[in-house]
């Protein structure tokens, strides 16, 4: 069937240029793009007055972190302009190994969205991780054979590169062999470091917080993510890439994003939006988010509205606000005036689903757990950073006499992080600063990227409570204060995604933040995400495991007392 988009204003990625003109769609593909007349489709819509725009890409995505099965996740954000993800996989992978996978493989076949993947390049992240599996070069060299496999997922273990690690210099070489890309992470890395990152066969770049340390990246020959969150919201500090020269470099990713933004603030459209609100072009963010991630990725038929393209076409009502109205994908409207169409959705093999869906192996804990014994008077305290995922190391004299160290009046809050996979026993202790709590505790098994149980507290009763709830879940987030439950969001898929659809699971996340709030938490901080990534022992400076502390820039275990 044959479909005539009319009278549509076309956006052209290619030059920037918008051109009143039409738009011929065949089975999967565009056919032209100029004069079609009514008698050559099957199909003619008039499009007057509404902008027509390549579908949007999300170079770089964790679906896990939406809290969404891949489903869902199609159906929170096909709706908004997203035809495409590159998704990496390295959450459930850390919990799952190859079953999980092979679970997000599976669950997002025949979606109305590509998915594309990233083969996960740490599990575990570094050498001081518990996960759940342990992938070598060998366990993910048969997975390249599948169509919608890209590469190596983003090399975060950026020390193990420099020290030239063999096993981490053999799957970045087995990717390459393969005319596979490699997708990068290191945050701060410059001068020769970089270079030697970079000479690797690194790809490109998501974890860039200042403008200069974008740019060197450019300059150097990577491409950069802007990357806009939940907890890592770098688009404001990063707004002067959205000119030239630096804007050609450029693509828009969010990385990991809860479900309540998602639908509240958007996915790349939202993205495009709060930079054009800021005074940004609107055809730059369109380029970055169509075009240019085509381009990072290879993807020599994706990102334009041009004859022989596939045809992910956006139909928009209001182009400065991103405002869409229609989405087709490969030819087939799906969302019609905002209405997403049904679709099927997709089977996983029975063993794959069994071992994603038994992912807790864990004893009960008791108060005795979470004490720290005093062996000095000053300890290394992690302070988060806001809408950063980097920390700081700050010594601070600690009162164990008093909450075994917890300093409500200081912002000193205890932190444990405790392995869930294969029952060791392993629990990290210490502190965290920044999170402004003033009573109760919070816990979650999405903890990046090994994913063990990791609760923070005012009290250490409610730590016990918290910690006891998400066992019994088998997996999710709660807030607990005066040992009862405010709130809790189950996340039975590997501990890391809900069943609910997007909307329920929209409520469940906001009715979190409502509880977190209540604890005294300030608004602006979004403290699950936050301490999702205390840790993860590969952005700096310093990060908690279930071992103890990490120096992330010496790769060294340290110790709480100072």
């Amino acid at each position: 069937m044959k479909i005539l988009l009319k009278n549509g204003f076309v956006i052209n990625v290619f030059t920037g240029e918008i051109e009143k003109t039409n738009v011929l769609i065949g089975e999967e593909r565009i056919l032209g793009v100029g004069d079609y007349e009514d008698n050559e489709a099957d199909i003619a819509e008039d499009v007057s007055g509404k902008y027509i725009c390549p579908g949007f890409i999300d170079g770089h995505i964790h679906i896990e972190s939406t809290m969404l099965s891949p489903y869902e996740f199609a159906r929170a954000v096909v709706p908004r302009g997203t035809t495409a993800v590159v998704a990496d996989p390295h959450e459930i992978a850390n919990v799952s190994g190859r079953s999980g996978i092979g679970y997000m493989l599976e669950a997002s076949e025949q979606l109305p969205m590509t998915v594309y993947m990233m083969l996960p390049s740490c599990v575990p992240a570094t050498r001081f991780d518990e996960s759940g599996a342990v992938l070598e070069a060998e366990n993910l060299e048969p997975l390249y054979q599948h169509p919608r496999v890209l590469g190596l997922g983003e090399m975060m273990n950026y020390p193990g590169v420099l020290a030239d690690d063999e096993k981490i210099l053999r799957k970045i070489a087995d990717a390459r062999k393969r005319g596979k890309l490699v997708n990068g992470h290191a945050p701060l890395l410059s001068g020769k470091a970089l270079d030697k990152y970079i000479a690797a066969g690194i790809n490109d770049d998501h974890e860039c917080s200042s403008v200069e340390e974008a740019k060197e990246r450019i300059r150097k020959g990577q491409w950069v993510m802007i990357r806009e969150g939940t907890a890592a919201r770098n688009l404001a500090d990063l707004l002067p890439l959205f000119e030239k020269p630096w804007s050609n470099r450029c693509l828009l990713v969010t990385d990991d994003r809860h479900p309540a933004d998602l639908l509240e603030k958007g996915h790349i459209d939202g993205m495009i939006r709060k930079a054009v609100e800021a005074g940004k072009s609107v055809i730059t963010g369109i380029q970055m988010a169509t075009i240019q991630a085509a381009q990072c990725f290879g993807l020599k038929d994706t990102g334009a509205v041009a004859p022989g393209y596939i045809a992910d076409i956006l139909v928009l009502s209001d182009l400065s606000n991103v405002q869409i109205c229609d989405v087709y994908y490969h030819g087939e409207k799906m969302v019609n005036h905002g209405k997403m169409s049904e679709f099927k959705q997709p089977s996983v093999r029975h063993d794959i689903w069994k071992a994603v869906r038994n992912s807790f192996c864990l004893s009960e804990l008791c108060e005795k757990d979470f004490y720290i014994e005093p062996k000095g008077e000053k300890c290394r305290v992690i302070k988060t950073i806001p809408s950063q995922l980097l920390t700081e190391e700050m010594i601070a004299e600690i009162d164990f006499l008093h909450g075994n160290g917890i300093d409500l009046e200081r912002d000193i809050l205890k932190l444990a992080v405790i392995e869930r996979h294969l029952s060791t026993g392993h629990i990290g202790l210490g502190f965290l600063s920044g999170i402004g709590m003033k009573k109760g505790a919070i816990a979650s098994s999405v903890s990046h990227d090994a994913h063990n149980l990791i609760v923070l507290g005012a009290d250490e009763r409610d730590m016990v409570v918290a910690a006891n709830g998400i066992r019994a879940m088998g997996g999710g987030l709660i807030v607990v204060a005066d040992g009862a439950v405010l709130a809790r969001m189950p996340l039975p898929i590997g501990g890391l995604m809900s069943e609910l659809s997007a909307l329920e699971a929209a409520k469940e996340n906001e009715h979190i933040r409502r509880a977190i709030h209540s604890l005294g938490v300030p608004e602006h901080i979004e403290p699950f995400m936050t301490m999702a990534f205390v840790s993860l022992p590969v952005i700096p400076k310093i990060k908690m495991t279930t071992r103890g502390l990490v120096d992330v820039e010496r790769q060294e275990m340290v110790s709480l007392f100072v």
